[in-house]
This record gives C-alpha cells, structure tokens and sequence, in this order.
C-alpha cells in the first residue's frame, strides 16, 4: 500500500498514447507558450518575484494572496506540509493516509520522521469515515487524503471532510489533496477561512497541463502559511513555471474545452469496458480504474501497443485493476481497441 512502499518514477514512455500518469494528453494552453517566450534574459539572470503569480492564483481561487503558497509542483507542497508540521524534538508523531493515496504521502511524511497509519478503504474502495477517525491518535500530526479519490475517482462529501477535521486532536491539520478536483468541479478552498486546521493542495499538471513546468499551491489560513513558509526554500519554483501558471489561469476558455474532452473520453471508456464486461469504476477525476485480471500482464501487451497505462493492482482494494487517463476521446477509443486485442489473446 502507499504508506509503506518507496515512490518510484516509472519508466520514460516517448511514444505512443500516455494514459498512464493522469497527464492532460491535449497539452499547455497556447497562451501558456506565449508567456514563455515572453520571459526575458534578464528576469532569467534575476531571482523570481512571485507576487503576480500569487495574486493571480489568489484570484482564481477566491481567497487573500497571504492564504497561497506557491509550491515546485504539489509533491514540494506535500513535503513541505510533512517537514513543517511533525516536530523534530523527538516527540511520537503520527501521519494518517486514507487509502488508496499518492505514492508520495506516506514517504514524505517519514522523511519529515513521521509514522504512518493507514485510514484503510471501505467496501468497493469507498471512503469510510469511521475506519479514518479510528486511525486518529493523540500523537496524529495530519491527516492527509485525495479529493476525488485517487484511483477510483470518488468525491467526498464536504460534511465528511468538516467531521474529520473536527475529529483531529488540537494542533493537528487536515490536508486534503485536490490534484483533480478541476475535473470533479468540488474545492474545500473556501472553508479555510472557517476551518482553522484545513490545508488545501492543488497541481496544475493535470486540467492546465503543466506537469512538466512544476508548479503547483497550498491554500491555508495566513498563519498557517506562514508557518509552511519556514519548510520550503524560499526560490523553489522557477521563472517560467510562474509566468506559465499566470497565463494558464486566465485562459479558461482552454480550461473548459479541456474539461469537456475529458467527459467525452470517460464516456468512450465507460462504454467500451461495459462492452468487454469489464468491472469499473465512475470517475470525477481524469482517469478510469478498471479491473482487468491480470494487471501486469495486461498493462504490458497494451504497452506494447503504444498503450500506455498504470498498474494499480499493487493498493488496497484495486487486486487486478490497471488506470487508464482519460483525455483525448481519440485516445480513449485507441485504449478501448487496443484492449479488446489483448483480452482476445489472452488464454481462457
């Protein structure tokens, strides 16, 4: 599970149909290009100002720019929470992951010298908020998690997250991971300012395809920033990631028309795997998590195909399950076709 295995990259895929890392398969916003280049030497020469880009995300997301932190994509903001708020006094601390996670919250959180406690999945990998709050101690520093659910991409409702947090013991935080709530149309940002203990994470590698530029924002109380600020060093993100960032924000026409092909890929995987008799998963992420049988094995013929996708068979509740992305139709309808070969070969 994800709170005891060492977060590996995967192997480099340059060919053929990236549906494996929940990446937008589109590409940046054309206006994302143009502030590159718009970028002059001698703001490369100069450490980064961060202001404009901080305002504008500020903006975006409705809150006061002292309530932002801007982060070398979410995995520095969800380091940066980890070595911020478990004490290096020796002190028993504890990190909580509700499964299935990111490979990188239960890694950060011992590096930062935290044990981790599994918040295990309900049936049919439902959040279950009783089995969380029993994973809650009195030395519980956070309780980090994923809205939508990353693989099955369920949302959780709002009250569950507002009586977790309640259920923490004092001085402790919920973090809740909104990598993909672009696509889900959910945000807890705005309860911050009445959740004194929430934490708010959010990439812009996946609706505004800058994953491969790095950035991505923590939204807390201002005091809570502030708090984060003295666990991150203070240049982290680059000139060009936040002037990409600035530029992908205000495009929203791109960020609609993205979102749409999005839906209209799902439906394509939802169709296809009906069709194959195939048990999955509907989504509110970018992504569909489909039980295969042999996930390995099916994840390699695909593969071998120009298909690329993640074996997910490895998390709690996903034994034989592989994760398809979903962005360009046309891509879903290569995967769906692609796959039919691969069941049809397979012995019986």
């Amino acid at each position: 599970m994800s709170t005891g295995y060492l977060y590996e990259p995967l192997p480099d895929v340059s060919g053929g149909a990236r549906l494996h890392l929940n990446e937008n398969s589109a590409g940046c916003s054309a206006a994302v290009l143009s502030a590159i280049r718009s970028v002059t030497r001698e703001q490369i020469a100069w450490y980064p100002a961060y202001s404009s880009a901080t305002a504008a995300c500020a903006r975006a997301f409705g809150v006061s720019p002292d309530s932002v932190l801007l982060t070398n994509g979410l995995d520095e903001g969800i380091l940066t929470v980890s070595l911020a708020l478990v004490p290096r006094n020796g002190e028993p601390s504890d990190v909580v992951v509700v499964e299935p996670g990111y490979g990188m919250y239960g890694p950060s959180a011992r590096l930062a010298g935290a044990t981790v406690r599994s918040g295990e999945p309900g049936p049919d990998l439902s959040f279950d908020l009783d089995r969380v709050i029993a994973a809650i101690t009195p030395a519980t520093r956070f309780v980090i998690l994923s809205n939508p659910n990353n693989p099955a991409g369920a949302v959780i409702p709002h009250e569950s997250l507002l009586a977790l947090a309640r259920a923490l013991p004092d001085g402790a935080f919920l973090f809740v991971d909104e990598a993909y709530a672009d696509f889900a149309g959910n945000c807890a940002i705005p309860a911050i300012a009445t959740v004194p203990n929430l934490i708010v994470g959010r990439t812009f590698a996946k609706a505004y395809g800058l994953a491969g530029i790095r950035i991505g924002a923590v939204f807390a109380r201002p005091d809570v920033i502030a708090r984060l600020r003295g666990a991150i060093a203070p240049f982290s993100v680059n000139v060009f990631a936040s002037v990409a960032l600035e530029a992908a924000l205000n495009d929203r026409g791109y960020l609609e028309w993205y979102l749409h092909q999005v839906r209209q890929a799902k439906d394509v995987l939802y169709e296809g795997f009906t069709r194959l008799g195939l048990a999955f998963w509907r989504s509110d992420g970018n992504f569909v998590l489909v039980r295969v049988g042999d996930a390995p094995g099916v994840r390699q013929a695909l593969s071998a195909r120009g298909i690329h996708v993640r074996d997910r068979s490895s998390a709690p509740g996903c034994e034989g399950c592989i994760r398809v992305t979903a962005g360009l139709p046309d891509d879903a309808r290569a995967c769906i076709t692609a796959l039919e070969e691969v069941l049809c070969a397979a012995p019986r």
